[in-house]
Formats: C-alpha cells, structure tokens, sequence
C-alpha cells in the first residue's frame, strides 16, 4: 500500500443521522474564523470536502466533519461540516455526533455526570452540554445559535408544481418550511421519493427567486434545505429535511427545528420553556424547545435548545493511491439524485 494521503474517521450517528468525525490526516483550513474556513472550502479550494464526501470513499447518505482550534478562544473546539454540495455553517445532528465522539473517544476528558462543550461554528458559538454516565455519553443538549423567522407564506412559483407557499427561517442556516398537505403527502418513508423531489424543485425556486441573507453574518446567505413539516396521529411534530442532492435526513434535524420553532414562536404556536418532540421520517426524535427570545439585528429571534442522543458505530481510514484515476471521487444518479446543479 503507497497511500499519499490518509485520513482517520471515527463514524457515529446521532437519531439514525451519520455524521463522521475527522480525526486525523487533516491539519487545518486557511481562515481566522471559522466562517472564512468554511468560505475557503466553498470558494477556493473544495478537493478535501470531495475526497472525502463522494464515492469511493463518501456516500450520499451521510456528513464528514472537520474538527480544528477553535479560532474564537471562548470555544472547546472548531467545527465544520462537509456534504453533497458544499460546507454547511451548523447542524445538530452532526454536532450531536461530534461531542459524542470526542467525550467517548477522550479527546475531550468526560466529567460525569455532565460535560460542557462549546463548539466553534461558522454560525457562532454552541454550547453542548452531555449527560454522562460510565463512560457513555447519553444525551447531548445544544444551546443553538440564534434563529429567526425571515419570511412568512412566501409564494414562489415552482416548475411542474406551480405556487408554492413556504416559511423561511434561520436556524443556523437557512430553511424554506413547506407544508406536505399542499401536495396531498405525508411524512412516511414510502413518500420519501415524492417528497425529496418537490423538495428539490422548491429549493431551486427559492433561492433563484427570494432574497435570503442573514443580516449579520453576510456570507451566510440562500437556502441550505428544505424541510417539510406537519404533525403525526399522536400530535407529535414530524418533519422531513431535505439535502443535496436529494435525500432526507433520517433524524429529526436540529437546525431545521431550531428554525421551526422561530416560525412557531412569530406565529404564537409555542411559548419560552415549552417542551416539544420532533420526530424524523424514521420514528426517531429530538426534545426542542425554546430557551429565551432574542433580537439579531432589529428582527425578533429566539434562542432554540436541541437534545438527542448519539453512537459511535465505527472508526474508518481512508487514502488515496498515486495510480488512483479517482483521487477526488465520483458522483452518479442512481445513488447521488438528479439535482447536480445544487452539487459544487
């Protein structure tokens, strides 16, 4: 074996939501802030998020994380998060993933019966907080970043669908919030084709024809997803997030609840404190709620709180041989979806 590059995973996945943890191979990514490290990956240089999203080594259906010193010296560690398309700014799943990794593998030292992390992300700073127990860590609750309701009943005009009305909302990246009853469907995993198809129509319509920017952070701008959202039988919220380029997160999504709950709370459907159950298409589920109202920049905001539980389900290596004909991998339909205009 001749590898010229070889880089160390521990897998884990948070409610049936993989998210690999880099743990070695990768030193750092150029940029003072975590932001500007994600925007070089974006804009400049993307080889690192290839190599290790798409196939051989990647497949659709999962995150690889880069973890570094966090630049904000306020934080534990930096973060950021690698998919199909390009590098995201949060996720809670993935942060989920990475403090279970990094306390169970002793990155971090674990204090039992809980341990505080903060993570540096390009959103801002999150505070994690874990409940541990013989050497486990059980639970981990996100102190989310401060999310908003940017657009109410936006109409959008979509191809094949016609118009289209959504929510958009921040929630450490931006989400349009759809109704699955405008197209007769329900959150059911023999729906997830149909729904990941509207959801890829609706995403391109969004961001070629709303404005969407955060109003402090300007190179956090457009959609990252769509999700849809309703309720089950029981009352239970159900959601369904949909990434590039073209599958559902099989958990319940923090940063898409954390943008629900925004929505919620401009609506007047869920007060500070209350307690509320997200759950995924696969029946998996996060506690959400919100801690406190909050303004970013003249907009009333909240600050939304997240909790799931992770596992460590793997340690994986990869490498790249020099005689390789695919040193930065390769996408195709069958598995990678029809929406390769999202895809950098």
């Amino acid at each position: 074996m001749r590898w010229k590059k070889t880089i160390t995973m521990v897998e884990a996945h948070a409610e049936g939501e993989v998210g690999r943890i880099v743990t070695s191979g990768v030193i750092d990514i150029p940029g003072n802030t975590m932001l500007e490290k994600m925007n070089y990956i974006n804009e400049v240089d993307d080889s690192l998020r290839r190599f290790l999203v798409f196939e051989p080594r990647g497949y659709a259906q999962m995150s690889t994380n880069l973890i570094f010193d966090a630049p904000n010296k306020e934080a534990d560690i930096g973060f950021l998060i690698l998919q199909g398309d390009k590098a995201h700014a949060m996720s809670g799943s993935n942060s989920i993933c990475l403090v279970t990794v990094l306390l169970e593998t002793g990155m971090i030292e674990m204090k039992e019966p809980e341990t505080i992390v903060t993570i540096d992300t390009p959103a801002g700073l999150v505070r994690a907080s874990a409940e541990c127990n013989n050497g486990k860590c059980e639970r981990v609750t996100l102190d989310m970043t401060t999310s908003y309701a940017d657009q109410l009943d936006a109409i959008i005009e979509v191809e094949g669908l016609g118009a289209v009305s959504v929510d958009i909302a921040f929630g450490g990246i931006f989400y349009a919030l759809i109704d699955p009853a405008q197209f007769d469907l329900k959150i059911l995993p023999e729906n997830a084709r149909q729904l990941v198809d509207i959801g890829t129509r609706i995403h391109k319509a969004v961001n070629s024809q709303l404005d969407i920017k955060h109003p402090e952070l300007e190179d956090l701008k457009g959609i990252s997803y769509t999700m849809f959202v309703g309720h089950d039988d029981d009352g239970v919220m159900k959601g369904a997030t949909i990434l590039p380029p073209g599958r559902i997160d099989r958990s319940p999504c923090g940063t898409g609840n954390s943008a629900r709950l925004a929505v919620m709370e401009a609506r007047g459907q869920v007060k500070v404190g209350q307690s509320l159950k997200a759950r995924s298409i696969i029946d998996s589920e996060f506690q959400v709620e919100i801690v406190a109202k909050k303004t970013i920049a003249g907009k009333s905001g909240i600050l939304p709180r997240v909790s799931g539980r992770g596992w460590i389900h793997g340690i994986h290596q990869v490498g790249v041989d020099p005689s390789d004909p695919y040193p930065l991998g390769f996408k195709v339909s069958d598995c990678w979806g029809d929406a390769f205009d999202l895809l950098s």
